[in-house]
């Protein structure tokens, strides 16, 4: 049996207390139910930015390699952005980082507002964000993008009394290849040239990657296929070659 007097929670405890997300059971409930929680909640703490509640670094890295996982065996289209606020360091340098923790807070609320539940916003670090959108096709993405970019824009943020900023953000985004394992650096560095590319073209502006087209020769049908019945290989030779790189009719249902 568990004594939670013989366990040092003072810290964990204090810790939860101030994540008004968390909530745990009274001391006087169930001794397992109640270390159990605090462990569970622990793990919730553990994958969010402290600053902002968006995913940290860590839980952003463990969602983007599952994606690339994905992407792999269905050939399904993913879409990477990377987001960086513009002249940041002015905004610190003149009003203090207090201000500057205001302004990504209130842009990290914007971008949870852009997206669709099935994305995932992360803070990446400093002024730096990155959202994952799983199943993005290519005009979708840039829709969103472009969504995120203007919103961004019209944000007045209250700093002070009667002072309100303005600021803008640059997008770099790159899609997965379907059917290829990649890795999350290459991915990620991918994004990255295409963010450098809206900073270095003026800043406030979105640039993505041109989606790959990854075509399938009859040995790799062969190979991705072998297991389906004879009966299937009208289906095989359906697998569409466009831009989506994803499989249709029953092909696709023999996948899922």
């Amino acid at each position: 049996m568990i004594d939670l007097h013989d366990l040092c929670l003072d810290d964990a405890r204090a810790l939860l207390e101030h994540d008004p997300a968390s909530s745990l059971p009274e001391p006087q409930a169930s001794p397992t139910a109640y270390l159990q929680s605090v462990i569970d909640n622990l793990c919730e703490l553990s994958l969010k930015d402290p600053l902002t509640g968006l995913a940290n670094r860590r839980h952003f890295r463990n969602v983007l390699s599952r994606e690339i996982d994905v992407v792999a065996r269905s050939g399904e289209s993913t879409l990477l952005l990377m987001l960086d606020i513009d002249h940041f360091k002015k905004v610190n340098d003149t009003y203090g980082h207090l201000v500057g923790d205001r302004v990504i807070q209130a842009i990290a609320k914007c971008l949870a507002s852009c997206v669709r539940p099935v994305d995932t916003v992360a803070r990446y670090g400093g002024e730096e964000f990155a959202v994952i959108l799983p199943n993005c096709q290519g005009s979708f993405g840039l829709i969103v993008a472009e969504r995120i970019r203007q919103t961004v824009g019209q944000l007045s943020i209250a700093v002070a009394p009667q002072v309100e900023l303005q600021v803008t953000i640059s997008i770099g985004g790159a899609y997965a290849p379907g059917w290829v394992r990649s890795t999350t650096v290459l991915w990620s560095e991918r994004a990255d040239v295409q963010l450098y590319r809206a900073k270095s073209e003026g800043r406030n502006r979105v640039c993505i990657e041109e989606k790959p087209v990854i075509t399938v020769s009859a040995e790799e049908k062969s190979m991705l296929f072998g297991h389906l019945a004879i009966s299937d290989t009208a289906s095989i030779e359906g697998v569409s070659s466009d831009a989506s790189g994803s499989p249709t009719g029953s092909v696709m249902n023999g996948l899922n």
